[in-house]
């Protein structure tokens, strides 16, 4: 199964939204979703924190900021094919 991590905060609105278009994802292509708090880790932090939130599937950063749904359903199919090649 694919592996979705959310690069999150507390009180961030379009996390909140990442959260609700990865939900909706989650539907239609089956993924285990695992939400981070970048403030659980300095280097995160230093690392994401103007990027806020921000979708990796595995190491990949696919999208960040305001969360295309549209260009993860790509991504996540696109892994999906190739995990099954």
């Amino acid at each position: 199964m694919l592996e979705v991590e959310l690069l999150s905060k507390t009180e961030c609105p379009l996390c909140d939204k990442a959260v609700a278009v990865l939900e909706e994802l989650k539907r239609d292509i089956p993924f285990t979703l695992t939400i981070i708090d970048i403030y659980q880790d300095d280097q995160l932090l230093e690392e994401y924190q103007i990027m806020i939130p921000v979708v990796r599937i595995g190491t990949e950063e696919v999208d960040f900021g305001q969360i295309s749904k549209e260009k993860v359903r790509k991504r996540l199919l696109e892994r999906q094919e190739t995990k099954k090649v």
